[in-house]
């Protein structure tokens, strides 16, 4: 594709001004606290912005869009984002609170004052090695074929644009240049979205016109036996899953949470989050519906919808804007995955054991490094994402598959049940492992999401017969959880008729696109 003079101005314009104000705000960040958490100042709409900017990235335009395109499965894709809105409410209302009271910096970190140090380094572990080999990978993969799909540019190339651009920041930086970023870059993501569908919406003759044309890629309520997004499991099952370890256990999620100047500042963000996560599927899947009705003949692999629909759609002068938003969006999910990484590893691997007295700045100066060091690593593995046939998006839903039923299972029984000891928990994360690769071998035709129900309940009964054998005889693991401020918390009027708003607005839509 051709740029016009304005593409590239306002290209290069928008990356400078994103880097300039990302620089300018972290400045003097030397304090371990400030650097990892941005001093616990957050305030609810930035919190609310950044989490949506680190989560929505090109692989939803590229991979969500896509499976929009594809005809057995259609707006029921958006089924990720709305179940996500109800696990965001139990995040907000249940597991935000006791995170924030105990003063942690990583989620990883609360399970040794649940459990022991043990079963805090293996969820760390998990989570660096998922995060650089799956989310990070596939995050640059799919920006790269964005820029491969519009611009031609090679996916190498693109690749190492975004690593090192979104990367170098990040390294300067930490979560307070993250967070900004992504407010300026989740702002412009949303826009940049909502103008592609507007467009789409126009040349398709109107909304009329896109319900008569779309009529079977509109539904969100799939066949019980639909071999991806069953109803079952979306409304009661595996669903549940992704979505609340995703958002409440997650460190590149929760990272900017953890960094909230309050609780109820913290729960207000994750709520306005969950506001904005109901409108994603109308600016992203709805393009991607758009796209096969007008260029289907044209469009071999789905995931090259949305990009299809971009290079006919704008005009001379907007094409710099959406390659601006798009490479927005996969940065600022990038920045915050490198940060968060950094984080887990600087907290809860290098600091209790290599060197427990380092000083703060060495701890900022071994973050950085890390975060450095990790961008290279994924640069490298991302063209590798490449080989997976299944869609790109539910390559990052399916493989996460493999850590999150056993994570959410040590978690919320060892928050409900004081008697679960270390070694259940322990042991349930890793037999994750092999009974959900073992689900996935027998039974390959059966939808993922059954199979992190299986796997869960298998974790669940394995971790309450342990603990019905060797439980522990005493509370003092969970005494001994530090409350660090807001000690007498209760949940705020605001807090609670957001939440309720939230519930209401997301059973209505599934209300009216069943």
């Amino acid at each position: 594709m051709d740029f016009a003079f304005l593409d590239i101005l306002a290209f290069v314009g928008f990356l400078l001004f994103v880097i300039g104000v990302s620089l300018y705000v972290s400045r003097k960040k030397e304090n371990t606290e400030d650097y990892f958490l941005a001093g616990r100042s957050l305030s609810w709409w930035v919190i609310g912005l950044s989490l949506i900017a680190s989560n929505i990235s090109t692989e939803h335009f590229v991979g969500m869009a896509g499976q929009g395109f594809r005809g057995d499965i259609g707006l029921a894709i958006a089924s990720f984002e709305w179940i996500a809105a109800f696990a965001l409410i139990v995040v907000a209302i249940w597991l935000l609170p006791r995170f924030l009271q105990s003063g942690i910096y990583t989620i990883p970190e609360y399970l040794e004052y649940r459990f022991d140090r043990r079963t805090r380094t293996l969820m760390s572990i998990f989570m660096l090695v998922f995060y650089v080999c799956i989310t990070i990978a596939t995050v640059l993969y799919a920006g790269a074929f964005a820029l491969k799909e519009i611009f031609g540019m090679s996916l190498v190339k693109g690749v190492w644009l975004i690593g090192l651009t979104g990367g170098l920041y990040t390294v300067y930086g930490g979560l307070k240049a993250v967070v900004w970023s992504d407010v300026i870059q989740g702002t412009a993501l949303l826009l940049g979205g909502a103008l592609v569908t507007w467009l789409g919406m126009r040349e398709i003759g109107g909304w009329n016109e896109f319900v008569s044309l779309s009529e079977g890629r509109l539904h969100t309520i799939l066949p019980l036996d639909h071999p991806e997004l069953p109803w079952l499991a979306v409304f009661v099952g595996g669903m549940w899953i992704p979505c609340l370890f995703y958002f409440g256990l997650n460190q590149f999620i929760t990272q900017r949470t953890l960094g909230a100047k309050s609780i109820e500042e913290g729960q207000k963000g994750i709520l306005f989050g969950a506001c904005i996560k109901l409108v994603i599927p109308f600016i992203i899947v709805f393009p991607g519906i758009i796209a096969y009705e007008l260029y289907g003949d044209q469009i071999a692999n789905g995931d090259s919808a949305y990009p299809v629909l971009i290079t006919n759609l704008l005009p001379a002068g907007l094409v710099g804007i959406m390659f601006a938003a798009l490479f927005g969006a996969t940065m600022s999910t990038l920045d915050s995955l490198l940060n968060s990484a950094a984080t887990i590893f600087v907290i809860d691997i290098y600091k209790p054991f290599f060197s427990p007295e380092a000083t703060p700045k060495k701890v900022v100066l071994v973050g950085r490094i890390c975060t450095f060091i990790l961008m290279i690593i994924a640069c490298l593995w991302a063209p590798i994402i490449s080989s997976f046939e299944g869609g790109l998006y539910l390559f990052l839903q399916l493989y996460w598959g493999f850590v999150q039923p056993g994570v959410v299972a040590v978690f919320f029984l060892g928050l409900v049940w004081w008697k679960v000891p270390p070694q259940a928990a322990f042991w349930g994360m890793l037999l994750n492992i092999p009974v959900y690769g073992l689900l996935l071998w027998l039974f390959p035709d059966i939808a993922f999401l059954h199979h992190m129900s299986l796997t869960l309940l298998t974790v669940l009964a394995f971790m309450v017969i342990y603990t019905y054998f060797k439980p522990l005889t005493t509370n003092e693991k969970v005494k001994g959880i530090p409350i660090k401020y807001e000690k007498d918390y209760k949940l705020s009027p605001v807090v609670k008729y957001w939440a309720i708003g939230v519930f209401v607005a997301t059973v209505s839509l599934y209300v009216v696109f069943y």
